[in-house]
Formats: C-alpha cells, sequence, structure tokens
C-alpha cells in the first residue's frame, strides 16, 4: 500500500491529531538522540504538548537542559556583540572614506586658489576660482574696511576724553575755553581727518 503525502496543515480530528504528535515526538526524540551519538553533537530538545506537558531530551551527561540553555544564550549574545561591532566598523569606515574624498577636494581647491595645478582646468573651473577669489576678496576689503572705522571711532572717543580733560585743566586754572567752531572735519575720500590746536598746558599758570 503506498502512503500517501501528509499535508502540512492543522489536523483537524482531536484524535488523529493526538495520535500524531505521541508518533512525530517519540520520532524527534529518537532523531535527537541518534544525532548526539552519531555526531558526538550536544543537542536540546524541549516540546510542549497542547495540553501543556513538557517533554524535553538533552544529550549533555554532566549537565541539565538549562545548561544547553546558557550556553545558547551566551552564543548569540557573542554573535550579537561581534555584529554591531562590524556595523561599527562598517561605519568608520564610511566616514574615513568621506573624510579622505572631502581632504582632497579641500587640497585641491587650496591649490588652485594659490594659482597651482590650473593646467587640468577647464573655463568653467577657472572661471569659479575667479569668482570664489573675488568674493574672498570683498569679504576682505569689507573686514578691513570695519576695522579701520573701529580705529576710527576709538580715536575719536580718546579726543573727546582729551578735550573734556583740558577743559576742565583751563577751568581750574582760570583759562578761557578754546574756540573749536571754526575747526571742523574735513571729508576726504571717504575719510574723515579732525585738525585740532588743543594748548594743552599743564601746570600752574604763568
Amino acid at each position: 500500500m503506498v502512503r500517501g503525502k501528509t499535508q502540512m496543515k492543522r489536523i483537524e480530528n482531536a484524535a488523529s491529531r493526538q495520535v500524531t504528535f505521541s508518533k512525530r515526538r517519540n520520532g524527534l526524540l529518537k532523531k535527537a538522540f541518534e544525532l548526539s551519538v552519531l555526531c558526538d553533537a550536544e543537542v536540546a530538545l524541549i516540546v510542549f504538548s497542547p495540553r501543556g506537558k513538557l517533554y524535553e531530551f538533552s544529550s549533555a551527561r554532566c549537565f541539565s537542559i538549562s545548561k544547553t540553555i546558557e550556553r545558547y544564550q551566551k552564543r548569540t549574545k557573542d554573535q550579537g556583540i561581534s555584529s554591531k561591532a562590524q556595523e561599527n566598523l562598517q561605519h568608520l569606515k564610511e566616514d574615513s572614506s568621506s573624510l579622505t574624498k572631502k581632504i582632497e577636494l579641500l587640497e585641491t581647491s587650496k591649490r588652485r586658489l594659490l594659482g597651482d595645478s590650473l593646467e587640468l582646468c577647464s573655463i568653467d573651473e577657472l572661471q569659479q576660482v575667479e569668482n570664489q577669489l573675488e568674493r574672498s576678496l570683498s569679504k576682505v576689503r569689507a573686514r578691513k574696511n570695519q576695522l579701520f572705522r573701529e580705529q576710527i571711532e576709538k580715536l575719536r572717543e580718546e579726543e573727546r576724553c582729551q578735550l573734556q580733560e583740558n577743559a576742565k585743566l583751563r577751568e581750574k586754572y582760570g583759562m578761557p575755553p578754546l574756540n573749536l567752531s571754526s575747526k571742523q572735519p574735513e571729508v576726504l575720500h571717504g575719510r574723515s581727518h579732525v585738525d585740532v590746536e588743543t594748548e594743552l598746558f599743564i601746570g600752574p599758570p604763568k
């Protein structure tokens, strides 16, 4: 009699399902035992019946099945750590490669800005270098003018302080105040120039 192929689906008949479970459970336990003996392998098998009854097999002679489970958990944990380390190493390699490319681009740009390595540049690349230099020069001039304005303002503030100190001294010693109305700042080419004679005199009047 030819045995038919069993369909892989749940057996609806409870009695048939229980009979099949018992037969296949015993066969599975037998196969686990044979594998441990023939191949000297450490085998642990856990089976719960539909009603929750536990069936287990362990090939370890000196240890219980829990020792095999602990060994399995430790192994999977180590593999997880190793896998994470590999991922981190891969990320580091990608970051290193990206940084290397950025450094190469910066070095190339630096050489071109200094006027080197222009032989292989196209017209568009040379135009980009020229535009970048013009923008840089504009920023440098703007910063220089700002420093000039700050320095001029600082000198003006020092001049005001000196004039105030001079006026206090002249008043202290009974001298007439200076007439500064005729001395106006002259603006030449965008720069303010103040020419004031302070006639500063320190000491008692003659």
